[in-house]
């Protein structure tokens, strides 16, 4: 939760102080309240659970089952943007979803729940990009970042506050990052969020600019260079390696995402215009 509020909060700061410098006028309402709201409640929902899970599972795991969003972009795209699929997607949703199960290996005994939740994440992050492709027409990139920041803003510091006075009985292994005590006393924390903060303003902005002036099915795919330093950084820096399945998975995951930019390409969907703001 204070990772969230702390990112959140440098993160609108920076936002700030970028438009202050450009000259641009500082818009934080929404011609679409209702959805930058839902966006925002989502959001905060989505990377909660992705950061409890890298608690429990591997970074490349946790990673590779989150960049299952490609193939939950094509499918939502159907209801969000009237998009149609055909037989190839379906295959390559298939292939990734088959990868997805290779990683979390489910089985009637015995299923690590910590699996489900990047797939969560994935599911929200895939709504929240989509939803910010529909709504770029009224609400420029600067605004629609600033939403995704609503939520950590608000909510972390209710959930800190709710969790520890209305329900300190629900303490446990499960829940316990709920009761964590907040802290900024120390300056190497702070150079930690800060950190967070500023490398995860950056690529939010740079993410929901990209998903603004082109095809949410053809962006995704392009994430996927993040499962490579996850795959480095959990071997050198934790000593992570995943199991065989599991890195079969994460590359019928990879060829999934491909596949369905490939797929985009061939049928001349990768346009992009650049809208002045």
């Amino acid at each position: 939760m204070q990772i969230l509020f702390f990112r959140a909060s440098l993160g609108t700061l920076l936002l700030i102080c970028f438009l202050r410098l450009r000259g641009s006028p500082i818009k934080f309402g929404s011609f679409y309240p209702k959805i930058a709201i839902f966006r925002g409640v989502t959001f905060f929902i989505g990377f909660t659970l992705f950061y409890v899970s890298i608690s429990k599972i591997s970074l490349a795991e946790a990673n590779s089952l989150f960049f299952s969003n490609p193939i939950f972009v094509t499918i939502f795209s159907i209801y969000f943007l009237k998009v149609s699929i055909g037989i190839h997607r379906v295959s390559a949703v298939l292939i990734g979803f088959l990868g997805a199960l290779l990683i979390i290996k489910p089985s009637l005994n015995n299923i690590n729940w910590y699996m489900i939740l990047p797939l969560i994440t994935a599911i929200t992050y895939s709504i929240g990009m989509l939803l910010a492709k529909k709504t770029s027409d009224q609400d420029n990139a600067f605004q629609q970042s600033f939403h995704i920041y609503l939520g950590g803003l608000i909510l972390s510091p209710l959930v800190t506050i709710i969790a520890k006075y209305c329900f300190p009985q629900y303490e446990n292994d499960q829940t316990k990052f709920l009761f964590i005590p907040w802290e900024f006393g120390e300056m190497y924390l702070l150079g930690i969020l800060s950190i967070i903060a500023i490398t995860g303003t950056l690529g939010i902005f740079l993410l929901v600019y990209a998903y603004n002036i082109g095809s949410p099915q053809s962006n995704a795919p392009m994430e996927y260079i993040l499962l490579f330093y996850s795959l480095a950084s959990g071997f050198f820096i934790f000593g992570e390696v995943p199991d065989f399945l599991s890195f079969l998975g994460i590359v019928f995951i990879i060829l999934s995402g491909i596949y369905i930019y490939l797929r985009e390409e061939k049928l001349g969907k990768l346009v992009a215009v650049e809208k002045e703001r």
